[in-house]
C-alpha cells in the first residue's frame, strides 16, 4: 500500500503532466536535416509547426517552402520565423514577409495554408553575421509586421536573455510596452519560465531544444516522429483553445476583413523589396 505522502506526490506529479500535457507545438529550420514525418506528427498529436524562413543576412530558410506545403497537406497548422540580427530591421521585416508570401503564392490549394503564424526570433545572435538585434530595433521589426499584415508577431527569446535585455536602463517604458503587443514564445530547457515580465505568462513555453531538456520525460518527451532530437513546445491551454490563438493571430494572406490591403498587391509590393540590391 502506498503511503498518504507518496500518493500526494504521485498525485501531483499527475496534475503537472496535465497541465502541460499539450506539448502540441514543433518548430524546425534548415538545421534539422531530415525529412520529417508530418503526417505521424499529426497523429502523435502535434497541432502546429512554425518553421524558420528567413535569417541573416536575407537568407531564406531552403526547406521552408516544401515543409509548409507538406505539413498543410498532413492537416497541420503553420507557422514562420524570422531569425534576427542587428542589422535595418524594417528591410528585415520586408524581407520576412516577402518569402513568407512568396512561399504561400506558389502552393496549390491543397497545400497553402490558411494563415501563417509569423514570430520575431529575438535571441542573442552568435553564429550569424550582423550581430544581436536590440530592443528598439525590435519594436521597429513589430511595428513593419503589423503594419503590413494587421497582425502583430510574436516574440521568441530564451528567459535568461529575455530578462537580460529588458531590464537594461536603455529600454524605454514604450518599448517595452510596444513589445508586450506581441505574444510571447520563451525557451528554457531547465524548468517552467517564471520571469516573463513585462508580460503577465508566456503562451507558448519551448521547453526542450534539439533533444536538450532537464525535464522529466515521461510529461515532457524530447522527439517526435521521425526526429529523435526535436525543438518541442507546450501551448498554455488546450487543443482548441491552441486551434483559436493561432487562428486568430495568422497572417490571412488570402483575403481577410482585418486586413489593410489585398494579398495580391502585398506580395507585388513585397517581391520588390526583396529584388533590391543586396537582398537574397
Amino acid at each position: 500500500m502506498k503511503s498518504p505522502i507518496l500518493r500526494i506526490l504521485l498525485l501531483l506529479q499527475a496534475l503537472q503532466i496535465c497541465a502541460f500535457a499539450n506539448s502540441a507545438v514543433v518548430n524546425l529550420s534548415h538545421y534539422d536535416l531530415m525529412r520529417p514525418d508530418f503526417v505521424t506528427m499529426k497523429n502523435e498529436g502535434i497541432v502546429g509547426i512554425i518553421h524558420e524562413a528567413t535569417y541573416p543576412s536575407f537568407q531564406r530558410d531552403a526547406q521552408y517552402v516544401f515543409r509548409e506545403q507538406a505539413a498543410t497537406r498532413a492537416g497541420l497548422l503553420w507557422g514562420a520565423y524570422h531569425y534576427a540580427n542587428g542589422t535595418d530591421p524594417v528591410r528585415q521585416a520586408d524581407h520576412f514577409l516577402s518569402v513568407v508570401s512568396g512561399a504561400w503564392s506558389q502552393a496549390d490549394a491543397a497545400s497553402r495554408p490558411a494563415g501563417v503564424l509569423l514570430v520575431l526570433d529575438f535571441e542573442k545572435n552568435g553564429h550569424y553575421p550582423g550581430g544581436t538585434m536590440r530592443a528598439d530595433q525590435a519594436v521597429a521589426f513589430v511595428e513593419r509586421i503589423r503594419e503590413r499584415t494587421g497582425e502583430y508577431p510574436g516574440l521568441y527569446s530564451g528567459e535568461y536573455h529575455l530578462r537580460q535585455v529588458l531590464n537594461s536602463p536603455k529600454v524605454t517604458a514604450a518599448q517595452r510596452a510596444m513589445l508586450t503587443k506581441c505574444w510571447l514564445w520563451i525557451a528554457n530547457y531547465h524548468y517552467e519560465p517564471r520571469a516573463t515580465a513585462p508580460w503577465d505568462f508566456w503562451h507558448l513555453w519551448q521547453y526542450c531544444g534539439d533533444g536538450k531538456c532537464d525535464l522529466p520525460r515521461a510529461a515532457y518527451p524530447i522527439s517526435v516522429a521521425n526526429i529523435r532530437k526535436a525543438e518541442r513546445n507546450i501551448f498554455r491551454g488546450n487543443r482548441s483553445a491552441l486551434e483559436d490563438f493561432w487562428q486568430n493571430r495568422a497572417w490571412q494572406l488570402g483575403g481577410d476583413k482585418r486586413r489593410r490591403e489585398s494579398g495580391q498587391k502585398l506580395a507585388a509590393d513585397l517581391q520588390v523589396v526583396d529584388r533590391q540590391p543586396g537582398a537574397h
